[in-house]
């Protein structure tokens, strides 16, 4: 056979070339860094996933909802995860994963994690069926959060948690401080959107705010809060949240959704479950994880480099083309590049000790535009990725 004859049969069928109706769908191959990707994990009613072969949980890459029930299954009344992946496209969302998990067990979940753990272009993780074992649930939620922060998975990955239904103020309160860890985000109440079978159905947010996080990095950046931003999709909250509940629940790091009259239904917070006065903000902590990933895309050969001022300097190099073109997107305050970062790779932040340990150290200050100061991490690159210390004082190695 002749060098791309496989090619045109597969697409002409051994037809004159033309325009042809091709009715099976093939998933888009991605290969671009972006960011606003998330992966959905969750259940099928029984037999719509039939797809799935074997006992481990099958991944799908999808960019239309359209393709949903082809590659996932046929959405229906009560299926959490096919309404998270609507709302994601529904607000802007352009490419996703989808994982059906076997049962909400806490085994099936790190296998749903697990399934996940060799891709490098995810950076949102949403898992709208653990709401089903409401006693188990921060638990579980708490098992996605940490699976985040793993420094054995790629960088750069945030969870965006739903409350439970039926909760109040004080629960969600209490799920805040019950969930330690700076990568994920709470969003409350539930919404009610139009369901499966033409009436409503009460669900769990998780994928509609994904999809406000996709499409404000789409607009403006990871430096652009995901807040004050519509929720498309969405017909009624659960409940209806006063300028009190919000003031009250903003201390505790709980993100609300509210509605305004003439404004829609919006998302009205974007803050972490983080305690630390650094990583209060999504938008914050984002940009950094954000900066982590950029660094393993494009530098992935780092790890295997010596360790010498040659391998430094173009680690400098290379980090202040990218924080200078964050800084003219507006994502860093300061009158001047200067102002806004800066990237130190030297022999101070690779002392000799480290040398031979398969780590390169690299000190960066990041002055976002919120809160205004500058906000000081390492980024340790070696064999298992690129993880983030701190925050820390400039200089501090200890």
């Amino acid at each position: 056979m002749q060098p791309g004859r496989l090619g045109r049969e597969r697409y002409f069928g051994g037809e004159a070339p033309g325009v042809y109706l091709e009715t099976e769908f093939r998933p888009p191959h991605r290969e671009f860094f972006s960011t606003g990707v998330p992966a959905f994990l969750g259940l099928m009613p029984q037999g719509a996933a039939s797809r799935a072969r074997g006992t481990k949980p099958q991944r799908h890459m999808i960019s239309l909802w359209s393709h949903f029930e082809h590659y996932v299954g046929k959405p229906t009344p009560g299926c959490y995860l096919a309404y998270a992946v609507r709302g994601f496209f529904e607000n802007g969302g352009h490419w996703c994963y989808v994982v059906v998990l076997k049962d909400d067990t806490r085994k099936s979940l790190e296998a749903g994690l697990e399934a996940i753990s060799d891709l490098d272009t995810v950076d949102l993780v949403c898992a709208p069926d653990l709401a089903r074992d409401k006693g188990r649930m921060f638990e579980l939620q708490q098992i996605v959060v940490k699976y985040c922060e793993d420094e054995e998975q790629p960088a750069g990955r945030f969870a965006v948690l739903d409350s439970r239904p039926q909760d109040d103020g004080n629960d969600v309160v209490k799920q805040w401080s019950e969930i330690d860890g700076k990568d994920g985000a709470i969003y409350y109440p539930w919404v009610k959107v139009r369901g499966f079978d033409g009436g409503l159905e009460l669900v769990p947010p998780c994928g509609h705010v994904a999809g406000v996080f996709a499409r404000t990095d789409r607009s403006q950046g990871v430096h652009k809060a995901p807040a004050n931003e519509v929720l498309e999709g969405v017909i009624d909250l659960e409940r209806r949240l006063s300028n009190a509940d919000q003031a009250q629940l903003n201390k505790y790091g709980v993100n609300c959704l509210r509605s305004f009259p003439g404004r829609g239904i919006r998302v009205w917070g974007a803050r972490t479950l983080s305690g630390q006065a650094a990583w209060t903000y999504v938008n914050v902590r984002r940009l950094f994880l954000t900066a982590a990933r950029w660094i393993e895309w494009n530098m992935s050969d780092i790890p295997f480099e010596p360790n010498s001022p040659r391998l430094w300097k173009r680690i400098e190099r290379e980090l202040t083309t990218y924080f200078t073109d964050l800084y003219r997107k507006g994502a860093l305050k300061g009158g001047s590049p200067q102002q806004a970062f800066y990237v130190k790779c030297n022999e101070e932040t690779n002392p000799r000790e480290l040398l031979e340990s398969g780590q390169v150290v690299t000190e960066i200050g990041l002055a976002p535009t919120v809160p205004y100061e500058f906000v000081v991490v390492r980024l340790i690159h070696g064999s298992r990725g690129t993880t983030i210390t701190g925050p820390t004082q400039p200089g501090n190695l200890s």
